[in-house]
């Protein structure tokens, strides 16, 4: 009795441990992915006058990060977010029907707000074309998040800032 809970404590502490290296293995844009993810769940804000939902969804085997932007008139629009070696990528599905694809810099502090900027843009007609050039995504808190919309249209550079609070599911 007393051998087999003593094989019982010691593979419990060799459980912990691993699981606890495990975590500590992780990488800082793995991380900063983590944190993205907490998002998951329903959104509420005004993006350029309009009510706007946006749905955060895991998918993908838990690899990506799907943002579903649903404003109240107008087209909905789509950003995956996913990990790529020290950085994180986010590809846009624009109602401008182009494909921005931006990414951060090597993430060196997964805390800090995420930094997107423009790698290459699919489905232009042409360069003056309205497309994004870069997103910054800032987590204020559990509850508030903040995107900054960066844009070229015509020649001409512009961004939007956009403010949403989390939906908390109301107590039955």
């Amino acid at each position: 009795m007393k051998r087999s809970l003593l094989f019982t404590a010691i593979g419990t502490v060799a459980l912990v441990a691993t699981a606890a290296s495990l975590a500590a293995d992780k990488t800082k844009s793995e991380e900063a992915f983590e944190r993205l993810a907490s998002l998951q769940g329903e959104w509420q804000g005004i993006a350029d006058g309009v009510n706007t939902t946006l749905i955060y969804t895991l998918t993908a085997n838990g690899s990506t990060l799907m943002e579903q932007c649903r404003p109240e008139k107008g087209h909905e629009m789509i950003t995956m977010f996913t990990v790529d070696s020290d950085h994180l990528i986010a590809t846009h599905y624009c109602s401008a029907r182009n494909q921005p694809q931006m990414a951060t810099a090597a993430i060196s502090d997964a805390q800090k707000p995420l930094a997107f900027s423009l790698v290459r843009v699919t489905g232009l007609k042409s360069p003056d074309d309205f497309h994004n050039t870069g997103l910054t995504v800032i987590q204020e808190d559990n509850d508030h998040l903040t995107q900054e919309w960066l844009y070229d249209a015509k020649g001409k550079s512009g961004k939007n800032v956009f403010h949403f609070t989390r939906v908390r599911p109301r107590a039955s």
